[in-house]
């Protein structure tokens, strides 16, 4: 066989790995944004609970 032919193999090989290797990487990174984003929306609703907790006993 050709040696290009081995390069070109080669190249996909690389190219293949780099892409999963991405991949993943991104992934975590968006798991780790949304758990964030998660995580804000919690405290904003526990906040949101506290406030309503607070008028609903000065109103009584």
């Amino acid at each position: 066989m050709p040696i290009w032919i081995w390069f070109v193999f080669i190249g996909i090989v690389v190219s293949a790995i780099m892409a999963i290797r991405a991949a993943r990487q991104e992934r975590i990174t968006e798991n780790a944004w949304i758990e964030e984003e998660g995580q804000k929306y919690i405290e904003r609703m526990k906040l949101e609970q506290e406030k309503r907790k607070r008028e609903a006993e000065h109103s009584i």
